[in-house]
């Protein structure tokens, strides 16, 4: 028979307590002051979230977990909303084979310059592999290599990067170019792109659907109880002039709040209260249905946008993967984006939800605990819900006289073809006010040694680029965007454009903490995915790498990925799950704990 691993039942012990004590203390405040407070699972808290208040001993800790179980036990009784929507069936009991699913990607090759010189890709504001990374590492396990997106860890965390001059042009564009740690023949070129801010009190109104699974595969305390106060958290930053309606969708889908005003916290969060799980997904009817509630009650020139929160395990209606991408994709056009957000495990699609929203013109976050939804959800409100440039697409040109290798780290489903950088028609990434995005390029100059041996009869492109070899310019960095309205003046690209001096390098005791930062948390996502191109470079170094830069962490984390860091090396002599253990789909037939794979 084969063991559980306790690490794992012990961290699903307390992710469940954790949840329903979340759940029970909200619903038992007053409804209009109603708040949620995040807690952590298994997680170091920030200083500034931390509870306060009086010590609770464990025996009175164990006896409101006891009374909070038997409080939600009858009030699930009372559910009639969202046991009325059709198709809901009590979830059978048992046990349930595992069937994650990633897209299975393989690393960014190294170019050579002197014959392909332009890489061009769309910008990702995506964070969702960042926290699901997280959650495998909590939990003993070394992360699928396809779970891991380098671009997504990177652009989890906050730089200094500085804010734009004015909003006529949304988001400032900045370089730094420094020796790589892990490989001192190269160089990293890294690019930040940082958009501009908006207050609160300066937010548009917000037209929002909540789009929630309710199917039975939902029932887990990490799903359903952690959504549910998840959506508790963001109902407390709306107010009067904002709107909210609720989709829930199972076998069948149906719509358990009207569009309601954003103050109307009773009606809110009682129709939170009365989600509950059960039954087969029929996402693509639910997603159908979410749209038009969208469109009835759009704002003009406010947010529009559908939050989807599932665990993507859609199974019964429309379940082909493309045709919910086509879905999302037409439905854009409406005015009105997507953002996804995953939660649980087991048999988590995040293929699925970070498709849907790239297609939805949205982004996609994955939420592991309470911690993480306030961090989505109340932190980062307005770069999670307000767009503020629409199709953003990078190109950078190396000189092939002075860079004789190159190659992109991350972003390996964001590529573009040469030509699709000035096609309007193609879409791209959106960026949120505030958001941050980062790219790295490592570089190798000319005459240092490289990953590609020479070719026996050379070329005559370096002595072609003799006229640029006196400039100096080691690259040169392109990007366009689109306004953010759907008006038809606002679908022609505008375009940006500035040089990359190779004269630029700064030495190893000038490097700034944030550029120091996102090279260990780069490092650590290629360890995590193989570690192709680190050469000996190890979590030791990983370490060393981002220790110093922990002066700018007011939130605790990078904190956290030095924890997770010193998880990671813990699980290194481990095997990990290896591609011909899962199929042509990438479904991950895990998670698997160390031990679970030495047997």
């Amino acid at each position: 028979m084969k063991r559980v691993n306790p690490s794992i039942t012990r961290q699903l012990l307390l992710t469940s307590c954790i949840a329903l004590l979340a759940s029970c203390a909200a619903q038992h405040e007053e409804a209009d002051e109603s708040a949620v407070e995040p807690v952590s699972n298994g997680q170091s808290l920030p200083a500034e979230s931390a509870a306060s208040g009086p010590a609770v001993s464990l025996i009175e800790h164990e006896a409101r977990v006891s009374h909070d179980i038997q409080a939600m036990d009858a009030a699930s009784k009372m559910l009639p909303r969202a046991r009325n929507v059709p198709g809901y069936e009590p979830y059978p009991p048992g046990p349930r084979q595992n069937t994650e699913n990633y897209q299975n990607l393989q690393d960014n090759p190294v170019r050579l310059a002197v014959e392909e010189p332009v890489s061009t890709f769309s910008i990702d504001v995506d964070t969702g592999a960042y926290a699901n990374v997280r959650r495998f590492l909590n939990a003993g396990q070394l992360p699928p290599e396809d779970a891991v997106r380098v671009e997504e860890m990177l652009n989890y965390f906050d730089y200094d990067y500085p804010e734009p001059a004015s909003r006529a042009q949304p988001f400032s564009v900045s370089t730094e170019l420094a020796r790589t740690p892990w490989n001192p023949d190269s160089q990293l070129l890294r690019i930040g792109i940082k958009g501009y801010s908006v207050p609160a009190s300066e937010r548009p109104a917000a037209n929002l659907v909540f789009l929630v699974d309710v199917s039975g595969s939902m029932q887990s305390p990490d799903k359903l109880p952690l959504l549910k106060n998840a959506f508790r958290l963001l109902s407390q930053q709306l107010s009067a002039r904002d709107r909210v309606s609720m989709v829930v969708y199972a076998g069948a889908s149906g719509v358990v709040l009207e569009s309601t005003a954003g103050d109307n916290r009773q009606r809110i969060l009682g129709a939170i209260a009365e989600l509950e799980a059960g039954g087969s997904t029929n996402g693509g009817s639910g997603i159908v249905l979410a749209y038009r509630l969208a469109r009835e009650a759009f704002i003009k020139g406010g947010i529009n946008r559908v939050i989807l929160a599932t665990d993507g395990d859609f199974n019964v209606g429309t379940v082909d993967f493309e045709a919910l991408v086509d879905m999302a994709e037409r439905e854009r056009a409406s005015g009105v984006a997507l953002t996804a957000l995953g939660f649980g495990t087991g048999n988590y699609n995040e293929k699925l939800l970070e498709r849907l929203a790239d297609a939805g013109n949205g982004n996609y976050a994955y939420v592991d605990s309470l911690t993480e939804a306030r961090k989505v959800l109340v932190e980062e409100m307005s770069s999670t819900l307000l767009t503020i440039a629409r199709d953003v697409k990078i190109q950078v040109e190396f000189n092939p006289a002075v860079v004789s290798e190159y190659r992109l780290i991350g972003y390996e489903n964001r590529m573009l073809a040469r030509e699709d950088f000035s096609n309007d028609q193609v879409d791209a990434g959106d960026i949120g006010a505030g958001h941050r995005v980062t790219a790295l390029y490592e570089v190798v100059p000319v005459g240092r040694p490289g990953h590609i041996d020479p070719l026996r009869y050379g070329s005559s492109a370096r002595q072609e680029a003799a006229d640029v070899r006196a400039s100096g310019e080691l690259a040169y960095v392109r990007l366009r965007y689109k306004a953010p309205d759907a008006a038809t003046d606002s679908n022609t690209s505008k375009l940006i454009e500035f040089p990359v001096m190779a004269r630029s390098l700064v030495a190893a005791e000038k490097q700034s903490a944030d550029f120091r930062f996102a090279a260990s948390v780069a490092a650590f996502g290629q360890k995590l995915r193989g570690g192709k191109y680190l050469r000996d470079f190890d979590y030791a170094d990983i370490r060393a790498l981002a220790e110093p830069t922990l002066s700018a962490d007011a939130r605790g984390y990078r904190r956290e990925f030095l924890a997770l860091v010193d998880l990671a090396a813990t699980l290194q002599p481990a095997a990990r799950v290896t591609g011909q253990q899962m199929d042509k789909e990438k479904r991950y037939s895990g998670p698997v704990s160390a031990a679970d794979v030495r047997r």
